[in-house]
């Protein structure tokens, strides 16, 4: 069987070395206490332990093994926000985010990991008090230089690496340090050999560090330019001379910081100024960041990638892929040095200004890409760069000359804070930024209807209408057609949600007069949206269904998939409610693989329900029980109400009681329940099902059964399509044909193309009489 895939465990990218003793006692301690802490000096490994521990126990936590960097956050302000983010809770309320969390966890039964507390460590023991007592079948792992400070806590110090009993000793078969040296070494290296002579040489150099696995992973990236006899020699002054440190400070942390220096200082002075200026960076970053931030006097444009190269092969920078992308990140030790390196400068307000312009810049390119065929590769990137781009507005925040800049900021990342986890966190910021910069400007007038959307998604109904009415006034006196089209758009969503369908029908036909003079294509397909909506509301099905599809050509002309997903969901509705629930059940699941390729939870819970309504309209009421039961499980984590956000409530409390009655109470809830349990992508393989009657069911197919969709995906498979090529056969994301393949291969219990390929043939053949 393989390992629950609930969580979001890291990939670790290199070989963990060692530490059998020390997993097992933190496995012990960690099975009989609802909170352990893994303590000591920095660099002794207490990450690279804690995730080796978590990916060992992960299948005792059903409901998840979820891991928080806390080295991203620049403060505790946020950190109960950080937390409920990496949980994958899509909070959309304005609710405290600690409550939210503790209802989140309160019936689940998985593992918190909080890894670099120390900055915080009152504020994490009070996040995970908080918990702990709330939810009975959590457990709690951190890390931290000092303990939390809790009653439930159990401290575990983590040592250094085990090194060989003697001095000069080869100690080969039972040294941690030794192996670990040994294989970084070959990382770098390939054609690295021990023999007796060096084992012993090695075996001196991570004594003298030590045992420390970071300061032996830093000399062993030397071996490419020295020997360890090399090493080693420069390591025995320098060391005597720096390890002195600080009156009151730990050996072993002067140790490390000597070898941190010892390999700064045997950088070339450009990967230097490259180590310090990338230091300003909260999390990984891409070469065009460190080109637009790093480069200047010392560092031409051309010299970043070759420097950044360097910087990699002496282990300073590590690299990610993600996707077809290379980013890079520092760990939090070695971003410490080089920002103190940073100050000493004299640089650091000038580095630091020229982040905050590079993300501004990428704020800026988010209005455009917003509508068009890159937003999936572009809301990704922006998840990635989500760090950094805090950092930036905390900047902007911090200097009263730059709160213009930021409120632009904020406005601009609408569709970051919308369609991620940070839509309460966009909010927070658009609010602190339109009392930091009160002055009349057209910038003012689009964070205004900006937030006013935001506050209509969190049901922050009188809110809304406030920002709405004064983002109207604003844009009237200084002109601004766009923030009055836009703003004539959301005043019209929140005269839907009072349920004034013939008011929000006239500010929509305002806006769309608005964004057709501008010939804006994203205000006009988002006004089409709310549109096609009000006309189903109020019964005319003729003009909601030309709206729908006007608003699906706009999209296609523009490759877009964000807003096409939402018009494909109104139309999904209107044709249900004409009473063609197999073609509005197609459009439904057309939507939803768009909407899961965006991972955007709010579109998925809509296709959701609206699934769960046509099975039960079409007779499927188990199929439309457990949908409902998965809706009951996201939701939950959403805050938000789908009864604001559509017209269908009537329909869903109708739909409800008909269940109820058809199934019994018992198997109704027994269903629920069964649905509720659902990780999110065995609820989407749940809701993308064909329809599983026996009319429709293939008699060639046996134990284990495939659905029809996933035999359809399987006979393109046999004809050697790709998944790009099944998807446009299919017409559904690319993602959603991946996830088919990869439940057809667990059913038929295969692990190539190439068996799916001769099952279909076997399954294909005229059965013997």
């Amino acid at each position: 069987m393989p390992l629950p895939t609930v969580g979001n465990l890291p990939l670790d990218l290199t070989s963990f070395v060692g530490r059998r003793r020390e997993l097992a006692d933190a496995r012990a301690l960690l099975a009989r206490s609802r909170l352990l802490t893994l303590t000591g000096v920095g660099g002794v490994g207490k990450t690279r332990l804690a995730l080796q521990l978590a990916g060992s126990v992960r299948r005792a936590f059903p409901d998840g093994v979820w891991w928080v960097d806390l080295t991203r956050l620049s403060g505790p302000r946020l950190l109960a926000r950080a937390v409920a983010e990496a949980v994958e809770i899509r909070e959309h309320s304005r609710r405290d985010p600690l409550v939210v969390l503790c209802e989140h966890f309160a019936d689940r039964r998985a593992l918190l990991v909080l890894d670099n507390c120390e900055t915080m460590s009152h504020e994490c023991g009070s996040v995970a008090d908080a918990l702990l007592k709330q939810a009975p079948e959590l457990r709690v792992l951190a890390t931290s230089r000092e303990r939390l400070n809790i009653s439930a806590e159990v401290l575990m110090v983590v040592p250094p690496l085990s090194l060989s009993a003697e001095p000069g000793g080869s100690g080969q078969e039972h040294s941690e340090g030794l192996e670990l040296f040994v294989r970084r070494a070959r990382s770098v290296q390939a054609d690295f050999r021990t023999d007796n002579h060096n084992c012993a040489v090695v075996e001196d150099i991570c004594r003298r560090l030590d045992g420390l696995p970071l300061a032996i992973e830093l000399a062993a990236a030397r071996v490419r330019a020295l020997s360890p006899e090399q090493i080693l020699a420069r390591l025995d002054d320098p060391y005597r001379l720096l390890s002195s440190g600080p009156a009151g400070s730990e050996p072993r942390h002067r140790t490390l910081r000597a070898l941190i220096d010892w390999s700064f200082q045997l950088c070339t002075e450009p990967e230097q100024l490259l180590w310090m200026r990338s230091s300003v960076f909260a999390g990984n970053f891409d070469l065009e960041a460190a080109e637009s931030v790093c480069r200047g006097e010392g560092i031409p444009p051309g010299s970043v990638v070759d420097l950044v190269a360097g910087l990699i092969d002496k282990s300073i920078l590590h690299r990610e892929q993600h996707g077809s992308v290379s980013r890079y990140r520092q760990i939090e030790t070695i971003r410490q040095f080089g920002r103190e390196r940073l100050a000493d400068s004299g640089e650091e307000q000038f580095v630091r200004l020229r982040h905050r312009q590079h993300y501004q810049r990428i704020a800026t390119r988010t209005w455009s890409a917003q509508f068009g065929p890159h937003q999936v590769d572009w809301f990704a990137r922006l998840r990635l760069d989500h760090a950094d781009l805090r950092v930036a507005l905390e900047n902007c925040a911090s200097d009263p000359g730059a709160a213009s800049d930021g409120l632009r900021m904020a406005a601009d990342l609408l569709y970051h804070w919308i369609s991620s986890f940070y839509l309460n966190e966009g909010r927070g910021w658009l609010d602190d930024f339109l009392t930091l910069a009160p002055a009349p400007s057209t910038d003012r007038a689009d964070a205004l209807w900006v937030n006013g959307w935001l506050a209509l998604i969190q049901s922050d109904l009188s809110a809304a209408e406030s920002m709405l009415a004064e983002a109207r006034a604003l844009a009237t006196r200084l002109g601004a057609a766009k923030a009055l089209a836009y703003t004539a758009l959301f005043s019209g969503m929140a005269a839907s949600f009072r349920q004034d369908s013939e008011t929000a029908l006239q500010l929509y036909r305002e806006a769309l007069d608005g964004h057709r003079t501008a010939d804006n294509p994203h205000g006009i397909a988002s006004t089409l949206i709310r549109s096609a909506m009000a006309y189903s509301h109020l019964g005319d099905s003729e003009r909601a269904i030309a709206l729908a599809e006007e608003c699906l050509a706009v999209c296609d002309a523009a490759g877009d998939v964000w807003h096409k997903a939402y018009a494909l969901t109104a139309l999904g509705i209107e044709v249900w409610r004409q009473g063609d629930t197999r073609r509005a059940e197609v459009l439904e699941r057309e939507s939803l693989g768009l909407n899961h390729e965006l991972d955007d939870r709010l579109g998925i819970v809509l296709n959701l329900e609206i699934l769960a309504l046509i099975a039960e309209t079409d007779g499927r009421g188990e199929h439309a029980a457990r949908l409902f039961g998965v809706l009951r499980s996201l939701s939950r984590s959403l805050g938000v109400s789908l009864r604001a956000y559509t017209h269908l409530a009537d329909h869903y409390d109708e739909c409800v009681r008909r269940l109820r009655n058809a199934l019994g109470e018992r198997d109704y809830q027994a269903l629920l329940d069964e649905g509720a349990s659902l990780t999110l992508e065995d609820a989407l393989h749940l809701a993308a099902e064909e329809d599983l009657r026996p009319d429709v069911r293939s008699a060639a197919d046996d134990a284990p059964r495939l659905t029809r969709r996933e035999r359809e995906v399987a006979e393109l498979v046999a004809q050697g399509m790709s998944n790009k090529e099944i998807a446009a056969k299919l017409m559904i994301a690319s993602r959603t044909a991946e996830s088919h393949i990869e439940h057809i291969l667990v059913k038929l219990g295969f692990t190539t193309r190439t068996q799916i390929a001769t099952w279909v043939a076997d399954h294909s053949r005229p059965v013997a009489e």
